[in-house]
């Protein structure tokens, strides 16, 4: 039986082939691993850091290793591990090319990835990439669907404010039908209607399980209200302590997953220890 446990790598991921964490984190029973991603950091920013007393941003950010170059590592050499995105930037990527990236891993995976999205906290980094951060969730939107486009038919057109693209075509598609799900980040106020509307799950971090138990009726009626299936939406829980009384509590409140985080390491021996501690501690 697999678990409904999955892990969060530990960054900069770098230091450990991500090959080696998923072939380990397989082998002990783990059901997916995720990766972030900050693909630029400036020197000089006046944006704070979420949830630090002296919003400093934590000097790993500028050693973040690129997420789907990761998963694909990891993909090579596990059989079910699911390879997630905690979370990718969508609107730092243009979809037109990362539509072939997500479709090509996928495809090679047998229908594994999990595509978790965010817009980001940072506004100097959004705004290099190419995003506009005050209106983020409508760029991401627009990203969403248009990627949806590329993913599902086999002459694809987009038309918006942000995206714009005459009949294309883009293969490989995704091996999962219709294609991989949308797991939306974030504890925003509208994010549940977001999902509802355009997203196939959410993907939240700072929660509670009282939380999770109250969004989990407010996902199955907004489903409903969206002409989808109550039950069909993910509540997938990220970023969490490796302990059993939590991780199944966030369970029995309703989430699908729970992603625990791993310590920071530095060698392979450092990250199969930790790795078989968090096993013995949730699994």
């Amino acid at each position: 039986m697999t678990s409904q446990v999955g892990i969060a790598m530990a960054l900069p991921a770098y230091t450990v082939d991500p090959a080696f964490v998923a072939r380990r984190a397989e082998e002990l029973g783990f059901e997916s691993i995720w990766f972030a991603e900050h693909p630029i950091m400036p020197v000089h920013s006046t944006s704070p850091f979420p949830g630090a007393d002296d919003g400093v941003i934590p000097w790993t950010y500028s050693h973040f290793t690129d997420p789907y170059i990761a998963l694909a590592r990891a993909s090579a050499v596990t059989t079910d591990l699911k390879l997630g995105t905690g979370i990718t930037l969508i609107t730092e990527r243009n979809p037109l090319v990362l539509a072939k990236e997500i479709a090509a891993l996928d495809f090679y995976s047998g229908g594994r990835f999990l595509f978790g999205i965010g817009t980001g906290w940072h506004r100097e980094e959004t705004e290099m990439m190419g995003g506009d951060f005050d209106h983020r969730w409508t760029q991401a939107r627009e990203a969403a669907l248009a990627l949806k486009a590329l993913w599902t038919e086999d002459e694809a057109e987009f038309h918006g404010k942000y995206y714009d693209f005459p009949p294309v075509r883009c293969f490989p598609k995704p091996a999962q039908d219709p294609h991989p799900p949308v797991l939306l980040g974030g504890m925003a106020k509208n994010v549940l209607r977001r999902v509802a509307r355009w997203g196939d799950g959410w993907l939240p971090n700072r929660v509670t399980p009282d939380q999770v138990r109250e969004s989990r009726v407010i996902l199955d009626t907004l489903a409903a209200e969206y002409e989808r299936e109550p039950g069909s939406l993910s509540i997938n829980i990220h970023g969490q302590a490796p302990e059993r009384d939590l991780v199944n509590s966030f369970l029995d409140a309703g989430a699908n997953r729970v992603i625990v985080r791993l310590e920071l390491c530095h060698t392979e021996d450092e990250m199969a220890s930790e790795l078989d501690r968090v096993a013995a501690a949730v699994l």
